[in-house]
């Protein structure tokens, strides 16, 4: 037992916390000692929070998707009889779900149709894998190819494609910095840039997310001090942003971080895997929505996970940088190339943005997902939701806050034939759940009126409508005009 006045009861006994007690699991100052041959119940608040809230609501997790992701999908019912530790499926499936979940931006992860007869005849002519890495027998033509196109579509010298976008990151970074060497992180970034930073074994600090006076600070003091203990100039300082925030929504905002990395002679990596595609007039990423000479950013990283309909990543820039991964990135010495078909799928997908088609049906879709953004961000802000983000990310969080209205949320709009992801703790702050929404240009305006409809009754019943009409906005961000460079 514990006594309120600080000291700790034991057989019966009060003890002052200067007292030593040698009794056995006595209790003092409020922590108990674990009795001997038994574990703790929890061996941290992740235990915890799996257990007694997560569990609860897991079902609105994983649930398994039996179609394309197109703009309407297929899911395969389950039900749990044991309270959501396990699950079953009961063989119906829910036809034509509205899809707002999958980061099928320009509606390129479709069925076949006839405009992917390139990719069939190539898995006819390559096989399905490849079989071997880049530095082996692994290199194919249509690597040549996409590479080269990679380099046009964003206007570089250069281009390597790998097969997974994860390890385009957690295993590329490595091999740009190491011991020695600064890397400053924005908080909020993807997983893979966390892993690779580590990787490297570099020195890491983070500044707050989008914050230029944080990502000032640290770029200042770097300079002034150099290395802890040693005092010794860092080899090289490397800046670690997104091009959209997947869980925010919000874009980077490049022309002042690379005002920055001129000012502290920095260098700047850039995740584009959510924005490739999805932003800029032609769908060239945040280099072309902020109007960028490429030449200011170091290092371009990508995936062709969205917006393509495809798998895998790349890395473009001068030609020095990617000759040097291609002799030093542990993806293209140990992992297998990218699969022919993919490569096709890809490059088909590409030629199609870039008109190169003969159309102008990849610009069409590109507009069309700047228009389907705008409309479907300004009716949710006029409901009174709050949501983060740029008024022209694809990405639109909307904010639950508590975990059971996450799962009723989920809940209630799967019965409206409505996908949607939600989204907590520990991809969120713990207090800071989310819904969030991924548009698609292949979303007609009924189908997103259609959505805005059950949103608008779904937040009135759950009370979600928190900004009351109100434009809200994360409180740490600062205006666009609000930052300029030191002397």
């Amino acid at each position: 037992m514990v006594d309120p006045g600080g000291g700790a009861i034991c057989n019966g006994t009060l003890h002052n916390q200067s007292d030593h007690c040698h009794r056995k699991n006595c209790t003092r100052n409020g922590m108990v000692k674990e009795a001997q041959d038994f574990v703790p119940l929890y061996q941290s608040f992740e235990n915890f929070y799996t257990r007694n809230l997560y569990m609860r609501i897991r079902d609105n997790w994983n649930r398994p998707i039996c179609s394309a992701p197109g703009p309407l999908f297929d899911v395969m019912e389950r039900v749990s009889d044991d309270y959501n530790w396990t699950f079953r499926f009961t063989g119906r499936i829910i036809k034509d779900v509205i899809n707002m979940g999958s980061y099928n931006f320009l509606g390129l992860a479709a069925k076949y149709d006839e405009s992917m007869k390139t990719v069939k005849d190539v898995l006819e002519t390559y096989g399905l894998g490849v079989g071997s890495t880049r530095h082996e027998m692994g290199t194919l033509d249509k690597h040549k190819e996409l590479e080269d196109l990679v380099a046009e579509f964003l206007n570089v010298e250069a281009a390597m494609v790998f097969g997974m976008g994860f390890a385009t990151n957690s295993m590329n970074i490595p091999a740009l910095v190491g011991k020695g060497c600064l890397i400053l992180s924005d908080e909020l970034n993807h997983a893979s840039l966390v892993l690779g930073a580590r990787l490297s074994g570099a020195t890491i600090r983070i500044f707050k997310h989008n914050n230029m006076q944080s990502l000032e600070k640290l770029l200042r003091d770097a300079v002034i001090y150099g290395q802890p203990r040693t005092r010794r100039a860092w080899k090289k300082i490397l800046i670690l942003v997104e091009g959209i925030y997947s869980m925010e929504g919000s874009i980077a905002r490049l022309s002042q971080i690379v005002a920055l990395k001129k000012k502290y002679k920095a260098y700047l990596y850039v995740d584009e895997a959510h924005s490739i595609g999805s932003v800029g007039p032609t769908g060239r990423g945040v280099m072309e929505y902020f109007a960028m000479d490429p030449r200011d950013i170091d290092v371009f990283m990508g995936t062709f996970t969205k917006s393509f309909g495809a798998s895998g990543g790349y890395i473009a820039g001068r030609k020095d940088l990617v000759d040097y991964l291609r002799a030093h990135s542990h993806s293209a010495a140990y992992a297998t190339s990218m699969s022919p078909p993919v490569a096709e799928q890809v490059i088909r997908a590409m030629k199609f943005i870039m008109g190169l088609d003969g159309t102008t049906q990849g610009l069409q879709r590109v507009q069309q997902l700047a228009e389907n953004t705008r409309y479907f961000r300004q009716r949710l802000s006029e409901m009174g939701f709050i949501i983060y983000g740029n008024e022209e990310s694809p990405v639109v969080p909307l904010l639950l806050y508590m975990p059971a209205k996450v799962a009723a949320f989920a809940r209630h709009l799967l019965k409206r034939k409505i996908g949607v992801v939600v989204v907590g703790f520990p991809a969120t702050p713990l207090a800071e759940a989310r819904a969030r929404f991924c548009v698609s240009a292949a979303h007609t305006r009924e189908m997103l009126d259609a959505v805005l409809e059950a949103l608008d009754e779904m937040g009135d019943l759950l009370h979600v409508k928190y900004s009351q009409n109100r434009k809200s906005a994360r409180p740490e961000l600062y205006d666009e005009t609000s930052f300029e460079l030191e002397d």
